[in-house]
């Protein structure tokens, strides 16, 4: 190698040349000496190289003049390491938001292994970024275009090696556009959907294009939107890791036992950054209370499409309006997806809206019924709503609350009750859970003052016959054809207060002196009863009455029964009563009852015969004795009163005990319950109720001289 020195100077200069010494560099001219270059002029100096391998050399060779000192570095390459890049790469058009690829040949050209380093700017990206290529080897380098954006995208791709050579450049260029990707339908209309229930319908998103699209739907219209999102859930999160001064003091003394409280600030720092790492790595993926989308992301092959479907589930009767947005490789801008779907309440309707209750009476309760009908899916809590307004304090409904299953109906009973007379008009209202309306009914009518009618269903009772004492009844009804319930009195005409004597009553006491002197009354006796005497008869309802005549009095008998209402007046209605009381000719058989010989005081009993002829019931009774001392006869009966019925034949049961000797014959007195002619004394051959009985008294065993000289 040779070195020349030049003076470009006017006058001679001496040069000192001096170089160290080296195995591999020696100065080929005398070392360390100077050297007078004159002027314009040039020294050569020779320099030798001596290598022992294929490396790098350096060293140095130092000239020095009056004036300055040259230091001329030596250096000896041994082995270069050359990369081969292309000047340019291109990579025309492609989809934005999708990842295009192109790889590189790269080769090592020179005779050194080449520590690389490639680097580049967005959107585009290499990799490997850095390694080792050896001498005369070959690799491939991936580079990757990324645009986010459309249009056209510029950059470099810079290759750094270990040599200390100027990095290699390489010119990127690529143009970012849409690609033919997109939803079937940007709006989704979902149909009228019951409350707490879910429907649905499906769309597409259809790939047209030749790659494939990788989707995820998003809440968030843009990036920077989520970004923004992200950045205030981050500062929300940043107040935790403050403690207030005030607090510090009580915080740090509270935690001297369990720690000190720069502990628990780098734990509550951490526990910080954990939850701002969680919120940076949220995809922010659509989320919706009423809406959801399903699946929320995945992938679509090159001309295909893939069914998404979207789910409504309202929560109240309202319309929903939502908007998704889907994010998908091959597209710039997300594409909105507008969701729309109609809340539905419970579909309750009443049978009938409006209601006329036409004439109503005044303090009557008129009752009716309206029906809801749930023609829905979903059960139907409903609940009345009261109101005061004009007469609807009068009204009261039942149920007024309770649930309706789906597709059933309950039945509301409506209780009317008016205290003012005059016209209305109403509105009731029904809540329905979930439902924006209300169940409205219409009720309608007047209110009057009552007009009271009482009917009989026949114009007379007619008893015809009836027998003294004997109580018959007859069975009428009282209709109220009003539609107010009546309350009702009913009433005898001309009939007395002292209650009557029936035949039943009178054959319990054979004593009673009506049998032999009639029934004497204070005041007249009240020979009929109605059962019942008074009620309330409901409306359009009816009453039986039972109307009984027990007569005391013979006689044709010709009354009115009478009707009073309670609050309206009296005698309102009435019924005619007639009958015709008799007392039954009674016979008694035999006419005399012989008992022959008897023992003194020993009871013998013969049998009466009373025979009813008639049609109607007779009632007799034995009139009991009236005994003194010097009675020789006494005569009783172990059932002396009776009762016997038309056409039959009774049977009296007479005990006859003698108490003297001799022959006797004693009357015996037989009544008519009701007969005038009570008492009489008839003869043996009358036709009467009153009879002789002949006796013949003689002691038994003695001989007859003995008994007559008793008797004298």
């Amino acid at each position: 190698m040779v070195l020349s020195l030049v003076n470009k100077d006017k006058f001679p200069r001496p040069v000192k040349v001096s170089m160290e010494r080296s195995p591999h560099f020696e100065l080929m001219c005398p070392n360390d000496v100077f050297h007078i270059v004159p002027p314009g002029t040039s020294s050569p100096l020779r320099i030798r190289f001596t290598p022992d391998e294929m490396k790098n050399y350096c060293h140095e060779l130092v000239c020095l003049t009056a004036r300055e000192r040259i230091v001329v570095p030596i250096r000896a390459i041994g082995a270069r390491a050359i990369l081969h890049f292309p000047d340019q790469l291109d990579f025309s058009e492609c989809p934005v938001k999708y990842s295009t690829q192109k790889t590189l040949l790269v080769h090592n050209i020179g005779n050194l292994a080449a520590d690389y380093q490639l680097s580049t700017q967005s959107p585009f990206s290499v990799v490997p970024a850095r390694g080792t290529l050896g001498a005369g080897d070959t690799m491939q380098v991936t580079v990757e275009f990324h645009p986010l954006t459309i249009g056209d995208h510029s950059g470099s791709l810079a290759v750094c090696c270990n040599t200390g050579e100027k990095s290699i450049q390489t010119n990127l260029h690529g143009e970012a556009v849409d690609a033919n990707i997109g939803l079937s339908t940007y709006s989704v209309k979902i149909g009228k959907t019951f409350i707490n229930t879910s429907n649905y319908t499906t769309m597409f998103i259809e790939n047209r294009s030749n790659i494939t699209a990788h989707f995820q739907w998003k809440t968030f219209p843009t990036e920077e939107d989520e970004n923004e999102e992200k950045r205030r859930q981050c500062c929300l999160l940043q107040p935790l890791t403050e403690v207030p001064p005030d607090n510090f003091i009580e915080e740090e003394d509270t935690e001297q036992e369990e720690g000190s409280s720069e502990d628990h600030t780098a734990l509550l720092s951490y526990m910080v950054q954990e939850e701002m790492e969680k919120v940076q790595e949220d995809p922010m993926l659509f989320s919706d209370d009423i809406f959801s989308i399903e699946p929320m992301e995945g992938e679509i092959k090159p001309n295909c499409s893939a069914e998404i479907k979207v789910t409504f589930k309202p929560l109240e009767a309202l319309g929903y309006l939502s908007v998704a947005y889907c994010s998908i490789s091959g597209r710039e801008s997300r594409l909105p997806l507008r969701l729309r779907g109609q809340g539905q309440g419970p579909l309750v309707e009443l049978s009938c809206r409006a209601l006329n209750l036409g004439n109503i009476f005044v303090n009557t309760t008129y009752v009716c019924e309206v029906t809801l009908m749930n023609h829905g899916a979903i059960d139907a809590p409903f609940t009345y709503i009261h109101t005061t307004a004009n007469v609807g304090y009068c009204f009261k409904f039942a149920p007024e609350e309770g649930i309706i299953a789906p597709g059933g109906i309950q039945t509301i009973q409506i209780s009317f009750n008016a205290t003012v007379a005059g016209r209305f008009e109403e509105e009731f209202q029904f809540s329905v859970a979930g439902s924006p309306t209300s169940a409205i009914l219409t009720i309608k009518g007047r209110v009057s003052e009552p007009e009271p009618t009482l009917h009989f269903n026949v114009n007379e009772l007619d008893f015809g016959d009836i027998s003294f004492g004997f109580p018959s009844t007859k069975t009428c009804r009282l209709t109220n054809p009003s539609p107010v319930p009546l309350s009702f009195k009913l009433r005898m005409s001309d009939d007395g207060t002292q209650p009557a004597v029936s035949s039943f009553d009178q054959i319990r006491n054979d004593s009673d002196p009506s049998w032999t002197e009639g029934i004497h009354f204070y005041v007249e006796p009240r020979e009929f009863t109605m059962n019942p005497r008074q009620g309330t008869i409901p409306p359009q309802g009816h009453q039986d009455i039972e109307v009984t005549l027990c007569s005391n009095t013979v006689m044709e008998f010709y009354r009115t029964m009478l009707v009073d209402l309670e609050g309206f007046g009296s005698g309102v209605a009435s019924l005619s009563i007639t009958a015709r009381c008799l007392v039954p000719e009674l016979r008694v058989y035999p006419h005399m009852l012989l008992y022959d010989e008897c023992r003194l005081k020993v009871p013998y009993e013969r049998k009466f015969l009373v025979v009813n002829d008639t049609h109607l019931p007779g009632c007799y009774g034995l009139v009991p004795q009236k005994r003194m001392e010097d009675t020789p006869v006494f005569y009783s009966s172990p059932q002396p009163c009776g009762i016997v019925q038309p056409h039959s034949i009774a049977e009296i049961p007479v005990v006859l005990e003698v108490q003297t000797l001799g022959e006797h014959r004693t009357s015996v007195v037989i009544g008519v319950f009701g007969d005038e002619r009570n008492p009489r004394s008839l003869n043996a051959s009358s036709c009467s109720c009153l009879h002789q009985c002949y006796f013949s008294a003689i002691i038994v065993g003695l001989p007859l001289e003995q008994t007559c000289s008793s008797l004298d």
